[in-house]
């Protein structure tokens, strides 16, 4: 069984910046340090 964590509100505001100065997923993902999928997630 996989360990999940919830992402910090600073995380997602990263995110969010990232994604709207035109950011790839991928490129999101390694600035912030978590897995693509998990920005997959957080996208939806």
């Amino acid at each position: 069984m996989r360990h999940y964590s919830q992402l910090m509100l600073i995380q997602r505001y990263g995110i969010y910046t990232l994604f709207k100065t035109q950011h790839s997923q991928s490129k999101i993902a390694i600035v912030i340090g978590i897995h693509n999928s998990t920005i997959s997630r957080e996208m939806k």
